[in-house]
């Protein structure tokens, strides 16, 4: 009888399954731009033949959908079906479409939620994260940690910096010195972590260490966590790799134990002091200083808070750096304007100690707000490279819509919503002929610069611009944007006006100057010396933005190591003379 019944529900249980993935694969998204789906593998064959086509080992995914979009005829928004493996996604290239969803609504009054995908981040970020919260939760949440991010007391750091800074700049001597090969993504990475470090606890986590068995063990235990998200496997749920997934957890749980050691020990002191003048600047303290009791829920939350902190504040500004000097270097104008602006404000002696005297001086900090062509350059390059994405969701049933250019109407309930900075950001119908090109006097005179002021995306934003307000999303926009952007660009800003005279890069390998024969390097028509390969983003685990959430996939992306030689500040000076 039993198998009776089992025989004649089969073929209905079958029908059902086919009629649901049908729906689901051909009509659910069916006005979205696509590429031909697949009945069982939806556009999973599809995005591999791209991937496959680019032959660029490793490359970002942001560069395969921007090859999508070419295909489609670039329309505002493209549909990219990942299940089984994924929920479908979908893919915004409109600057006006990403507005949409990252600003207020009725729907949503802090803008479109979090993407539940962030939670392959969870050993990184810890459950309670910032990145992950929605609603009141993330509200209450940024307003207690703004304060340790709001640029009047970034501002105050100045010296920390600038000490960390130093460090970087010995290391930097000793290669130019030596001659010696090296990788500047690592250094600058290794000088980002201490000064986010320093910057959210008051700690150093000796990154920068001459050699690697002198960091401190939380770098060392951070450094393998971070390796353990790789550009393959991640993007496949974590129960596909158990074993890689267990190994995250004892690390994470080892990461936690030192935190939160660090965190009791900075709440003790704040007991012991309470009353006293002088209370500490950092993230830590701020957050810690009108709590009289440190519950286990305030430990835990504040543990996380910390651990995405430093994930987020410290791979996507060295990575920045290592991109701003690849590109001044193979753009000869824009290195020297960069250096004609900073001897008119600092004066003609580069020295580090030059530098630090004019910052640190009365009325110093207002030089870093007049960097203008420098703030270009770092608004330029991260337009080009952007350090990371955001991944929304309007969960189903919603009834969320956006509205194109033309006044098409799309429901986008159910499904990631990944705004595709790298494609959004090189927009020819905004940027022009000239949208892949490294051009940083675009940005000159622009409104607001690269500072959150403005970045909220109000009514009465593009005012006074020359492009779009929400066509430069590198930190994201709307209530949710990037909560450290002000310290990334103000310590870009110092960390360039104190290297940028100093030395001279070469690059080595991909992206290398391709040389005459006299071994001089040639420019080309766009006034940018040519090089023998092209150096492009890849797929990497680096923090995302708001710092904006991480959609797996893609990771957010960051170039390759950068290997380069750096020439003594004596070359840079006679180069100069003649």
């Amino acid at each position: 009888m039993i198998a009776t019944v089992v025989l004649l529900a089969l073929p209905l249980v079958a029908t059902y399954l086919v009629a649901t993935i049908w729906h689901r694969r051909f009509r659910q998204y069916a006005g979205i731009p696509q590429l031909k789906p697949s009945f069982l593998w939806g556009h999973l064959r599809a995005i591999h033949e791209l991937t496959t086509l680019q032959s660029r080992p490793g490359l970002h995914p942001d560069h395969v959908f921007a090859e999508m979009a070419r295909q489609l005829g670039h329309p505002p928004l493209m549909l990219l079906d990942l299940r089984p493996v994924r929920p479908p996604m979908i893919i915004v290239t409109s600057h006006e479409v990403a507005e949409q969803i990252t600003r207020v609504s009725k729907l949503f009054p802090w803008s479109t939620p979090k993407s539940p995908t962030m939670s392959s981040l969870v050993r990184l970020t810890g459950a309670e994260s910032i990145l992950a919260k929605n609603g009141e939760d993330w509200k209450q949440l940024r307003r207690r940690y703004n304060p340790g991010f709001a640029p009047q007391h970034l501002m105050s750091l100045l010296p920390c910096i600038l000490d960390k800074t130093d460090m970087f700049v010995e290391h930097l001597d000793r290669y130019a010195g030596s001659g010696e090969e090296f990788q500047l993504s690592k250094l600058a990475i290794n000088l980002t972590f201490e000064i986010i470090g320093a910057v959210t606890m008051d700690v150093d986590f000796h990154a920068q260490h001459p050699e690697s068995s002198g960091q401190g063990e939380f770098i060392k235990l951070f450094d393998q966590l971070l390796h353990m998200y790789g550009p393959v496997d991640n993007r496949f749920p974590w129960w596909m790799y158990p074993r890689r997934e267990w190994r995250r957890w004892r690390l994470s749980e080892q990461i936690d134990r030192l935190l939160e050691d660090m965190i009791r020990h900075k709440h003790a002191e704040h007991q012991q002091q309470a009353g006293k003048a002088g209370r500490a600047r950092d993230v830590l303290s701020l957050s810690l200083q009108d709590s009289k009791e440190l519950t286990k829920s305030l430990l835990s939350e504040t543990r996380d808070q910390l651990k995405t902190f430093l994930f987020a504040g410290h791979d996507t500004t060295g990575i920045l750096l290592s991109w701003v000097f690849y590109e001044l270097s193979r753009t000869p104008a824009a290195l020297k304007a960069v250096r004609d602006e900073l001897d008119d404000l600092f004066g003609p002696d580069p020295s580090p100690a030059a530098v630090r005297r004019k910052l640190l001086a009365p009325g110093g900090e207002e030089l870093i707000h007049r960097m203008a062509y420098t703030t270009a350059v770092i608004k330029e390059v991260l337009r080009l490279h952007p350090p990371g994405a955001t991944a929304r969701m309007s969960p189903p049933g919603t009834g969320f819509r956006v509205r194109t250019s033309d006044g098409q109407s799309f429901c986008l309930d159910g499904a990631i919503l990944y705004n595709c900075a790298t494609i959004i950001q090189r927009d020819r119908t905004v940027f022009g002929d000239t949208a892949n090109d490294f051009m940083p006097e675009r940005w000159l005179g622009d409104k607001v610069g690269i500072m959150s002021a403005g970045a909220g995306g109000g009514a009465d934003e593009d005012a006074g611009r020359k492009l779009p307000a929400g066509a430069w999303r590198a930190f994201e926009r709307g209530p949710r944007n990037c909560i450290g952007q002000d310290l990334a660009t103000i310590e870009a800003r110092v960390i360039v006006a104190v290297v940028a005279r100093r030395f001279d890069f070469v690059k080595v390998g991909l992206g290398e100057l391709d040389l005459d024969a006299e071994g001089r390097p040639v420019l080309d028509e766009k006034g940018q010396f040519k090089t023998k390969s092209e150096l492009y983003s890849v797929s990497s685990v680096m923090a995302g933005s708001g710092r904006a959430s991480i959609p797996p996939p893609p990771p957010p992306p960051s170039p390759p190591p950068l290997r380069v030689t750096a020439q003594s500040m004596l070359t840079v000076i006679d180069r100069r003379s003649r």
